[in-house]
């Protein structure tokens, strides 16, 4: 079945009916490992056109407005849109996202795919509904970006994430990788950056906080409904760090250099 993609019109309502909609500049807190991630990496070029993801989550709104207040002040000229893709699940409705993009008067898609009806068709019952999810948000947002005139897509997956499944890759596939910062498609036509690379998810949970973004409950139903093994390590990494409080600026040393790997996921 085919998403269905939806560009809302520019008519917009008050803000106060739709949350904080204004362009809300982050803290230097995180605009400062953001800065350095897009250095470190080449993340950001002259010209680029940038399409966002948009989940609803703390991650993906604080990388929004990370990447409007740069493609606005910034010395280097981009340009930002976002996507969402809505898996259609009951309890869930990122549709309120509309208003508050719109608001913003930032280019949006608002796209719905019934993910989660298809993974449970598809999938035995030792699949992995994140990757599942994943796979489906990542071949709409191409095609959504391929559609629409841009040539890079931002992944809101932080300094947490980073360092989960490199654990992960280690102790399950035997692997040395984590997801890269800066990488293209295996079809060469779009890059795929991850701007909170350096960035800390209880940052993202302030900043989000601080500033009344708009989250929607439970933006990753799967991850709410389903044990995962991401979970797992989430509090294996949690619990070593309050022992040792040094242990992600040591990660990211050592993974580092796994993160700038170009090749495709």
């Amino acid at each position: 079945m085919s998403a269905q993609i939806k560009s809302p019109t520019r008519a917009v309502e008050p803000a106060e009916a739709v949350g904080r909609a204004v362009p809300v500049k982050p803290p230097r807190a995180i605009m400062r490992p953001v800065g350095k991630a897009i250095h470190d990496f080449d993340m950001i070029h002259d010209g680029d056109r940038i399409l966002i993801g948009i989940s609803g989550g703390k991650d993906s709104l604080s990388l929004l407005h990370v990447l409007n207040h740069l493609s606005r002040y910034a010395p280097v000229n981009f340009a930002v849109g976002a996507i969402t893709v809505d898996p259609m699940v009951p309890d869930f409705d990122p549709s309120g996202l509309r208003d508050y993009l719109a608001a913003l008067d930032i280019p949006y898609f608002y796209c719905q795919q019934p993910i989660m009806e298809q993974a449970q068709e598809h999938l035995d019952e030792d699949g992995s509904y994140c990757a599942f999810c994943s796979r489906m948000k990542r071949g709409i947002m191409y095609t959504t970006a391929r559609k629409h005139g841009y040539n890079v897509i931002a992944l809101a997956q932080h300094l947490d994430d980073m360092a989960e499944s490199f654990i992960m890759a280690a102790f399950h596939n035997g692997l040395l990788k984590t997801m890269k910062a800066n990488y293209t498609n295996r079809d060469g036509d779009l890059r795929i950056i991850r701007p909170l690379a350096y960035v800390r998810e209880a940052q993202t949970r302030d900043f989000a906080a601080a500033a009344g973004l708009p989250v929607v409950p439970d933006s990753c139903p799967a991850c709410f409904q389903m044990p995962t093994q991401r979970q797992h390590f989430k509090e294996l990494l949690a619990a070593e760090e309050r022992a040792n409080p040094l242990l992600f600026p040591s990660l990211l040393n050592a993974i580092r250099p796994l993160m700038g790997v170009k090749t495709a996921d």
